[in-house]
């Protein structure tokens, strides 16, 4: 899968694409059917397919630190999308520029730029600013050019929309696998262990690796059994996502720390995917470090027991 970074990179190779638009955060079930239908009339028209999306997505340019917490960052979105069949990624620079491109104007970079030969959209796709086009507008502008513009409709899982709202729900009380339902897929976070201030080993002397999650928010906070994969094996862990307001109070941005039962190798710069499958408490500030070490250790013993339930049942 190729990425293009801004129009001016687009090249006459990547057009004619059949596009679709959107945030796809999750890349959920009702993503992953708009890109089913987007692959299958690829492969019948023998054209690339395309999605188009923006960075930072449009509710974090508008609401900044109020926006949604997102499930994916676009790293691990690209990964899913690639494995979804979509060969092109085509993402826009949101910013002031492109919040001022009108309907008409982002019609045409579509159908005359891109020159689309298929748009699949979802049910609720509005575009260009201030929302002002709708699905009814795009599908006449599509029709006047010969281009087939097709709504996709929801889809439900137990007679409930499936939806990124829906499955940060899930996660916030802990749901998972309700969120996996809905995901098609485990919820897990992939990133870089870094070096971090070593609060685990020297203080609380409970080894953890860091790994920064690239993002203001966190569609999860506290303390979760693990699985964690990127290494020799998978192993089982107890981590912790959250900013540390017992012993970090300067931290604004939430990390993600894994404790690696039975492992305490250099492991600095790998990639690691940490797959969250029981909550286990939320996230809190405790009074000292001998609260905090305490409720630690009891977090370990608490994925231990909830891995040897598993195990037995």
């Amino acid at each position: 899968m190729q990425i293009i970074r801004g129009l001016i990179n687009l090249k006459e190779q990547h057009r004619g694409c059949v596009v679709t638009i959107g945030n796809f955060d999750g890349v959920h079930l009702g993503h992953q059917a708009i890109l089913k239908k987007v692959r299958e009339c690829s492969i019948a028209l023998d054209v690339p397919s395309m999605l188009i999306c923006f960075e930072p997505q449009p509710k974090e340019y508008f609401a900044e630190f109020n926006a949604p917490a997102r499930l994916t960052r676009f790293r691990e979105k690209v990964e899913l999308l690639a494995e979804h069949g979509v060969d092109l990624v085509l993402c826009l620079k949101f910013d002031e520029k492109t919040r001022s491109i009108t309907d008409t104007e982002f019609a045409e970079i579509l159908f005359e730029k891109i020159k689309a030969s298929a748009v699949f959209v979802g049910e609720d796709f509005r575009f260009g600013s201030d929302r002002g086009g709708d699905f009814k507008d795009l599908h006449q502008r599509g029709a006047d050019l010969g281009v087939p513009v097709t709504n996709l409709y929801t889809l439900t899982v137990d007679e409930e929309r499936v939806s990124s709202t829906r499955i940060r729900e899930c996660l916030a009380r802990g749901d998972f696998e309700m969120a996996e339902s809905l995901l098609g897929h485990p919820y897990s976070i992939t990133g870089k262990v870094v070096y971090g201030r070593q609060f685990g080993r020297s203080l609380l002397d409970v080894p953890t690796a860091n790994i920064q999650l690239h993002r203001d928010r966190a569609p999860i906070d506290g303390s979760y059994a693990v699985e964690v994969s990127g290494l020799e094996q998978i192993y089982r862990g107890v981590a912790n996502v959250g900013v540390r307001p017992t012993i970090d109070e300067e931290t604004l941005k939430p990390i993600l720390e894994v404790h690696v039962f039975g492992f305490d190798e250099d492991i600095y710069g790998r990639q690691l995917r940490v797959r969250f499958v029981h909550k286990i408490r939320d996230e809190e500030k405790f009074p000292d470090l001998d609260a905090l070490k305490a409720a630690i250790t009891n977090d370990i013993k608490e994925a231990h027991l909830f891995f040897d339930t598993r195990a037995a049942s």
